[in-house]
């Protein structure tokens, strides 16, 4: 079997000037540098002292077919080293970048001909080393195509009394030399597929950083110049920003006129405004919905080649493919970002109980309910009153099955391609019909129960289904359980931890069953103490009975008796000691697998 990539070198000069060409796409460019100074100043170090500074890694894209015969040649990706090539771009040629919060900044290392051999010859510009007059505080200043090296020793020396001109000169012809440098280069083969680009990566590169399928997607977009592909990826990258950070609106007004004229800048304003945080997709989100919406299709890969112009039929390349791709993720971009359809969906999931990020174990669950309500939602045979509610419920069995958690884009393949075919009331009877039987309520879900994390799908719609229902927490009829989840609250272990590894000797796997825990005040938690579980709700419910002070706020016996209920409590916890630790476990998950039946039922 012949290799599937090619190594060569390329000088730091030559890599640069492909960067500027063109003939190397960094998509990443407009994206965020995470670097600081400190690593650009150790880079440059590294190539003056001639050390080993790691592979490229670069991708030729397949070429397109064109009328009249040909094949356009596409661009070569640079798919590992973007932050290394940046740096190169920061410090040599002296471009600018982007912080975290895409504000333009130039990160300047200065350098010094006279050198002692202690710690580096390099420096990342401070204040007090720009007036040091040993340093050349701007390395790009000597790497510019109209740097005189004559006058520039020459005005160095008769400021640096002392200074030898010619070993100035040699300082700075070193420097120089960086230019010269030879990074490796390793080139994966054009007919490679997305899949086998990602696996020789992860087995070339030392790291193991796994490169995603949306990292392919993205560089392809912003490596496009047709069908305004650069500035798609902006939206996507400045949509995703302000999602978490609305302040950042002000930053984009001020310094990016050009997305401010686009169709996009409409688009994204309302997030300016916009305080909502139980869904902030990245940029593998806000791809992967637009793309299962438009397109049909739950693989990210599929992208890539559709963009290129794939034929899946044909096994060709096609323009006309490509120019039809493009327009349709552009309108597929615009509804994910749509405030109507955005706010419409989380409100969907917030009045379904899922009110605190707390509760969201990943993302996967959420965007293929995204992409369902957009789907849903121009669907006739599906009344529009409906749709949040088969959302809901969606979510909700995606969440209770963990349906994609494992190989998620094969799974929302499969799901986008029966609902496609058979419609979604169709589909949705059959997973009920299989996945969501008697057996699952009764045998499944206390059996997911059994468990000590919290990011356990029955757990966090067990939870979701409090807020739904306004519960209070446990003793009290002031605090709901959703500011408790949000804010206010202890998760109290009903059989306290410390009672249990007094009289059992448990294990902290033990005590920290999810089924021994409940939302409770701190103060009712503090109060409560190690006493033993039937002590202190016995002594409950007497201080009901006769009026008196005790830890909780509930007045009457009934209103006790229904906090219980709402927290699924056994009765009979008013007898139970550490001897009936298990079977209050097993009692408890009955009653909690209950609830979240009647729950989801009430959707």
């Amino acid at each position: 079997m012949k290799d599937r990539y090619s190594v060569t070198t390329y000088s730091v000069q030559s890599i640069l000037g492909f960067i500027d060409s063109h003939e190397i796409a960094i998509p990443e460019m407009q994206r965020p540098f995470v670097w600081d100074g400190v690593k650009v100043r150790d880079l440059i170090d590294s190539l003056y002292k001639g050390y080993p500074t790691g592979y490229l890694i670069t991708w030729k894209n397949p070429g397109v077919k064109v009328k009249g015969g040909g094949t356009a040649q596409g661009k070569t990706v640079l798919i590992d080293g973007q932050q290394r090539v940046t740096a190169l771009s920061a410090a040599l040629a002296g471009k600018a970048v982007l912080n975290d919060d895409y504000e333009t900044r130039r990160i300047k290392i200065a350098f010094n001909p006279l050198y002692d051999g202690e710690d580096s010859p390099f420096a990342v510009l401070t204040a007090p080393i720009s007036k040091d007059k040993r340093w050349i505080p701007d390395i790009a200043e000597i790497f510019a195509p109209s740097f005189d090296s004559y006058s520039f020793v020459t005005e160095y020396v008769e400021a640096n009394e002392g200074a030898i001109p010619a070993a100035v000169n040699a300082s700075i012809n070193e420097l120089r030399a960086i230019s010269t440098r030879q990074i490796g280069v390793i080139q994966v083969d054009a007919d490679c597929s997305i899949d086998e680009v990602t696996d020789i990566f992860i087995r070339i590169n030392s790291k193991g950083v796994v490169l995603s399928q949306a990292d392919f997607a993205m560089s392809k977009i912003a490596s496009d110049e047709t069908h305004g592909g650069s500035m798609m990826r902006k939206a996507i990258d400045y949509w995703c920003h302000l999602a978490v950070k609305p302040e950042f609106w002000s930053t984009i007004t001020g310094h990016d006129a050009e997305f401010m004229a686009s169709e996009y800048a409409s688009k994204s304003e309302w997030l300016k405004n916009d305080r909502e945080d139980i869904y902030d997709p990245d940029y593998g989100d806000l791809l992967r919905v637009s793309f299962m919406h438009i397109f049909g299709r739950g693989k990210l890969a599929d992208l890539v080649a559709l963009l290129s112009g794939r034929d899946f039929e044909e096994r060709d390349y096609k323009s006309d493919i490509a120019d039809d791709s493009y327009e349709k993720l552009h309108e597929g971009v615009l509804k994910f970002m749509s405030k109507d359809n955005f706010k419409d969906f989380t409100l969907a999931l917030r009045s379904a109980g899922f009110t605190s990020k707390a509760l969201i174990a990943s993302n996967n669950a959420i965007d293929f309910a995204y992409n369902l309500y957009l789907t849903l939602r121009q669907d006739s045979s599906i009344p529009a009153t409906e749709v949040k509610r088969y959302v809901q419920r969606w979510y909700v069995m995606s969440v209770l099955t963990g349906r994609y958690s494992a190989a998620p884009e094969s799974r929302m393949d499969r799901d986008i391609r029966q609902i496609s075919q058979r419609g979604f009331l169709d589909v949705w009877a059959d997973i009920k019909a299989s996945l969501l039987a008697d057996t699952f309520w009764a045998v499944g879900v206390p059996q997911q129960l059994a468990t000590t994390s919290t990011r356990n799908g029955a757990w966090l719609v067990y939870v979701a289904s409090q807020i739904k229902d306004a519960d209070n927490t446990l003793f009290s009829n002031k605090v709901k359980v959703s500011d408790a989840v949000s804010t206010m609250g202890d998760i109290h272990h009903i059989f306290p931890k410390a009672y249990l590894k007094k009289e059992l000797q448990a294990t902290n796997t033990l005590c920290n069953q999810v089924a021994n825990y409940t939302y409770l005040e701190k103060r009712i938690n503090i109060a409560i103490g190690e006493k033993r579980p039937g002590d202190y709700f016995s002594e409950a419910r007497a201080a009901c009975e006769s009026d008196a002070n005790y830890f909780g706020d509930l007045a009457t016996v009934q209103e006790l008796r229904q906090n219980m209920t709402a927290n699924c409590i056994p009765e009979s916890i008013f007898c139970m000691g550490a001897e009936d630790y298990d079977g209050f476990l097993m009692e408890r998950r009955t009653l909690m697998a209950k609830r979240i039946r009647a729950y989801f039922e009430s959707l």
